[in-house]
């Protein structure tokens, strides 16, 4: 059973339940387009770009729109876009993106659509989800054609008033990235031509191509189409969502662990529970305004909910429970220790002079390099039984296993035992 399977009707409409939850950040007809949603089923598309093989939690926003979207028994289509990706969308960029081979591509896009696949009801019944590649009608263009049949009805001038461009016209846009805003548009097109999507949503960077796909939509198929945005999601911090001193945190567990994304929420600003809550969870409103109203130290309820929620959308209730378990045995008494991520070792690795600390780290999952590892030994992030390792060039010997294993920690939310072998 996917998310979208369990409906939320505490509402009288999505457009109510997005507003409520923080998801509404511009329409284009707000009021036609709640008329549309209330008197038809609605086909509404949001696009997620392959350049990784897994989607971080900053594409769980527009997951959760999509899920909700559906609940309501409208149909979700999500754009895959393996066509697209080898051009780079410039929105909320600052600089030129790699650009991506096929065969990265191809790679990435049945990663996401596995993870996909656990959010959406994907099939051909009702209110069944669709999942498709932009690649599918845009590789077989030339482009001369595509200029004169499509690139036609865009104008330069419109186009750079859009703020994905105009942000970028002070540090450098390339040609290839002016190209995108078409390309999306005919991505709009297509879907409305061929499966009746009347709406496209999208973070509120993406305003400027949704608007020149409704244009086109308009143009081209004679149709009227809707566009809704999300607000790009900041902690109150100032930090971007989903961003730790280690990187993104993935929704992909072999990238970033369902024990490390429990954490992530778990230790998120005080000041960012609610709004969390709302955005990141399908707990019922009364119970997310029952958590709002605690205070202080009880604010860590909250956060135990956000955390326990969010991980069992993501990972299951089991590797929740897991993981609740695993922080329960570092922060708090009579917790069950075999949760926290490990790693197997002989006893003779820690013999004589012991193993490098630095490439423990990397072996253990906690650094992608011995650069990464040795900077954050310099800034004093790293523990070892506790203690705090300042030598980068500290070995773990014998003297560092306790009760069969050897912990490191690194900052707040990183644990890994190392359970050594006798």
């Amino acid at each position: 059973m996917t998310q979208a399977d369990q409906p939320s009707r505490e509402f009288p409409s999505f457009i109510a339940e997005m507003k409520w939850r923080g998801f509404f950040e511009q329409c284009t007809d707000e009021a036609n387009l709640s008329r549309l949603l209330d008197e038809e089923t609605t086909t509404a598309y949001i696009g997620f770009d392959p350049t990784a093989d897994s989607l971080h939690i900053g594409s769980l926003l527009p997951i959760m729109g999509l899920v909700h979207f559906q609940a309501y028994g409208h149909r979700p289509i999500a754009i895959v876009g393996g066509g697209t990706a080898m051009v780079g969308d410039p929105s909320g960029k600052t600089e030129l993106r790699q650009m991506l081979t096929l065969e990265d591509i191809e790679a990435n896009l049945e990663g996401i659509k596995a993870q996909l696949s656990l959010f959406i009801r994907f099939g051909d019944g009702p209110g069944d989800g669709l999942m498709v590649n932009n690649a599918d009608w845009l590789k077989e263009w030339g482009y001369i054609e595509f200029l004169r049949d499509v690139g036609r009805y865009f104008s330069v001038n419109q186009m750079l008033t859009r703020d994905s461009v105009k942000s970028r016209m002070e540090t450098g846009l390339s040609f290839i990235e002016f190209n995108y805003m078409i390309l999306q548009a005919y991505d709009f097109m297509v879907l409305n031509r061929d499966h009746g999507c009347r709406l496209q949503m999208g973070g509120n960077d993406q305003w400027g191509n949704i608007c020149s796909g409704i244009d086109l939509c308009r143009r081209v198929n004679r149709t009227e189409v809707y566009g809704l945005t999300y607000p790009l999601i900041m902690t109150a911090s100032g930090e971007k969502m989903g961003k730790t001193a280690a990187g993104a945190v993935w929704l992909d567990a072999e990238r970033t662990s369902p024990y490390e994304f429990f954490q992530y929420w778990i230790n998120i600003d005080d000041r960012d529970v609610s709004r969390f809550l709302r955005l990141y969870t399908r707990l019922p409103k009364a119970e997310i305004e029952e958590l709002e109203k605690l205070e202080g130290a009880d604010i860590r309820a909250a956060k135990q909910a956000l955390a326990r929620a969010v991980t069992t959308l993501v990972h299951g209730a089991t590797a929740a429970d897991d993981a609740e378990k695993a922080a329960a045995a570092l922060f708090a008494a009579g917790g069950d220790a075999s949760t926290v991520p490990s790693s197997e070792r002989p006893a003779t690795d820690f013999a004589g002079e012991g193993l490098g600390l630095l490439e423990a780290l990397v072996d253990a999952g906690l650094m992608k390099s011995k650069g990464e590892a040795r900077r954050l030994v310099r800034q004093k992030a790293v523990r070892v039984g506790g203690e705090v390792a300042a030598d980068e060039l500290r070995r773990l010997t014998a003297d560092d296993i306790a009760d069969g294993r050897i912990v490191l920690q690194v900052g707040k939310k990183r644990h890994h035992h190392i359970l050594v072998n006798p």
